[in-house]
């Protein structure tokens, strides 16, 4: 039997189209349609660099132009229609999917009692009913308000306190909740008193949440191996999304396909029956520029942001400044449906200034004038985005 094919740029403009960029960037972006977004997406993961923005503002406003940080807050905080937890890394969550994390926060807290005792600090179990005393006697606490006596070591800021581990295993394994944010600093609370019990009260089965997992996970990436399926939403382990997938295609809801890389190669993935009609009736992305977060969900997996887009890509912030080939923190700059470049830029917020270092376009792409001025509407959108009223661009910034 012939394995279908999807050619490569079919492939791009149906994945950039599940992703929210395959479309103009306008409309609202605050309350139910923020949220509706971010469903859409399945998760927006939160960082703490801040060079410009945060990885999670940056990503939202690369879909909607019109997106400020200050949309986000009421619906973590007030509304409760978002909530704070781990996928692959810490990301914002619609709390309609929150039952399906019950399966996460009983395998962390498996898994990260032994490890964290060992590793982290000795001595954090002693700590827990303590902290949930405290918590539940006079509410949300960050981890500057709990433990005594404590002294940290030397190993750097991942080297947590006791105290601090166990605020974090409490909220890894469910029983407390991120209630707010001040600046990037997390405050906790008993989870019955963030989440609403009318989603918090449902358990469901592991086979379910599994179920759930692999196909939201199939339907946001249009095409994947099991193991890219099984990373999404780092749930299902990649055995369960392995069967998962086999079951799937011999009751007929997957199939086995094809899926053509930049270079001409192939890779069979996973995909729904129709998804050469779904990506042949895609619509050409608008042929804007916009400029991505590095933790873009369009190119959080590194590997196959390369296969498809033939852009590699990988941050330098661990790389000594002498060694790295562009810079600290740069940003993909995406262009229809090809990335054409990455950009080195800083807020200075003393200054209200957007400082732009430089571009270097990707081998093949030309900086002629009308690619040119794209770019610069995309620089002038993230400078009114990241407040800055001024932009100051290096001598040679355009490396071509």
């Amino acid at each position: 039997m012939t394995i279908p094919r999807l050619e490569n740029r079919a492939a791009r403009r149906l994945f950039l189209h599940l992703h929210g960029l395959g479309e103009p960037t306008t409309g609202s972006a605050k309350g139910p349609d923020l949220c509706a977004l971010i469903e859409r997406l399945g998760f927006v993961q939160i960082d703490s660099i801040n060079t410009v923005e945060r990885a999670h503002h940056m990503i939202l406003h690369a879909r909607h132009q019109s997106y400020r940080p200050d949309n986000l807050a009421p619906l973590l905080e007030q509304d409760r229609t978002l909530f704070e937890h781990w996928t692959h890394d810490a990301a914002i969550i619609p709390t309609s999917f929150y039952p399906h994390w019950h399966l996460r926060f009983e395998r962390d807290a498996k898994k990260l009692r032994d490890r964290w005792k060992k590793s982290r600090r000795a001595g954090i179990n002693k700590l827990i009913t303590p902290i949930l005393s405290q918590i539940h006697d006079t509410g949300p606490v960050c981890s500057t308000d709990v433990g005594e006596n404590e002294t940290r070591g030397s190993g750097g800021w991942w080297d947590w306190l006791p105290s601090k581990t166990a605020l974090e295993y409490l909220w890894r394994s469910g029983q407390l909740s991120v209630t707010r944010r001040v600046g990037f600093r997390k405050f906790y609370d008993l989870t019955s008193r963030v989440i609403p019990h009318t989603v918090s009260g449902w358990h469901p089965e592991t086979g379910d949440t599994i179920d759930w997992a692999c196909n939201g996970a199939i339907d946001r990436l249009g095409f994947a191996t099991s193991g890219e399926i099984a990373a999404f939403w780092a749930k299902a382990t990649p055995k369960e999304t392995r069967h998962w997938c086999t079951a799937a295609v011999k009751s007929g809801t997957l199939i086995e396909i094809e899926i053509e890389n930049a270079d001409g190669s192939t890779r069979t993935s996973f995909a729904r029956p129709d998804v050469i009609k779904a990506a042949q009736s895609t619509q050409s992305p608008p042929k804007s520029a916009r400029i991505l977060s590095p933790f873009d969900p369009a190119l959080r997996d590194r590997d196959r942001t390369e296969r498809l887009f033939g852009f590699h890509y990988r941050i330098e912030v661990f790389v000594p400044k002498a060694k790295r080939k562009f810079g600290y923190y740069v940003f993909p700059v995406l262009e229809g449906e090809r990335l054409i470049g990455r950009i080195d830029m800083k807020s200075d917020r003393s200054s209200d200034t957007l400082n732009i270092t430089a571009f270097w376009p990707e081998p093949g792409i030309s900086m002629g004038k009308t690619r040119t001025a794209r770019l610069h509407g995309a620089i002038k959108q993230t400078a009114r985005f990241s407040g800055a009223k001024n932009i100051d661009f290096d001598k040679g910034w355009l490396r071509t």
